[in-house]
C-alpha cells in the first residue's frame, strides 16, 4: 500500500468486455494493498475463467516498487508488457489488472494483440474509477455561536470539505485540508476570528476525487 501523500489508484473492482475480431476480451480490474492481494485475486480470475485461453496480467504496487506482467503464453511483448504499460502511463499504482481473452478464431497480428489489450486495460481501469487520493489533515475549529456566519463563509470560500459540524455550548466544525493546505488555513481562521476560535489538527486520512486527468 501506498505511503505516498498522493498517489493514484482505482475507487473498486470493475470488469469490462472489448471483442476485437470475435475474440472476447475481458478486463478485471481491483485495487490491491500488497502482492499477496494481487495475487489472490489473479488465482481467482483464473479460477473462474479456466476455459479461457489467455489470462494475461499486470500489477503494480507501490510499497517496495513491486511489477509483474505475464503474456500467459501470447507472443512475447504483445499482451503482459501492453497493460503494464497502459497502468504506468496512467501513473496508477495499487492495482492489478486481468485482461481474459476468449479466441475468437481470428489472429490479430502482433499490432492488433498489443493494441487489444492496451485498449481493454484502459477501459477496465475507466471503468473502476481512476481516482487520486491524497492525504488530509483533519482540523477542529471551535468557536462560539457568534462566529459560526463567518467560518462557514470562510471554509465554503476555500472549497474545503466538512466532515462533521458538534453543537455543543460552543460549535466545532471539523474540516477536512489536504496537507499542504493546513498551515494556511489555521491561520487565516485564527487570523479571521481574532484568535478566539480554537484551531487544532486532531487526525489525518486520506481523501479521494475522481482523475480529470485521465479521463480529459
Amino acid at each position: 500500500m501506498s505511503v505516498k501523500d498522493t498517489y493514484k489508484t482505482v475507487s473498486c473492482e470493475a470488469e469490462t468486455l472489448m471483442i476485437e475480431k470475435k475474440s472476447k476480451f475481458y478486463a478485471h480490474v481491483k485495487p490491491v494493498d500488497n502482492e499477496a492481494d494481487a495475487l489472490e485475486f489473479l488465482n481467482r480470475i483464473r479460477s473462474e475463467n479456466r476455459d479461457a485461453t489467455h489470462n494475461v496480467y499486470a500489477y503494480v504496487i507501490d510499497e517496495n516498487n513491486i511489477f509483474r506482467y505475464s503474456d500467459d503464453g501470447e507472443p512475447s511483448g504483445t499482451a503482459g508488457m501492453p497493460v503494464l504499460d497502459t497502468i504506468r502511463k496512467s501513473g496508477i499504482t495499487d492495482v492489478i489488472v486481468v485482461v481474459t481473452r476468449y479466441f475468437g478464431g481470428t489472429l490479430l497480428g502482433t499490432g492488433g494483440l498489443v493494441h487489444a489489450y492496451g485498449s481493454s486495460a484502459r477501459q477496465g481501469l475507466s471503468e473502476a474509477g481512476v481516482i487520486v487520493r491524497s492525504m488530509c489533515d483533519i482540523v477542529s475549529v471551535k468557536a462560539g455561536y457568534d462566529l459560526v456566519g463567518r467560518l462557514q463563509y470562510k471554509i465554503a470560500a476555500e472549497g474545503l470539505e466538512l466532515e462533521d459540524t458538534v453543537y455543543e455550548d460552543d460549535v466545532t466544525f471539523l474540516v477536512r485540508s489536504p496537507k499542504e493546505r493546513t498551515k494556511y488555513l489555521t491561520e487565516e481562521l485564527t487570523d479571521l476570528t481574532n484568535g478566539r476560535a480554537e484551531v487544532e489538527i486532531i487526525g489525518s486520512k486520506y481523501a479521494d476525487r475522481r482523475d480529470d486527468e485521465f479521463y480529459g
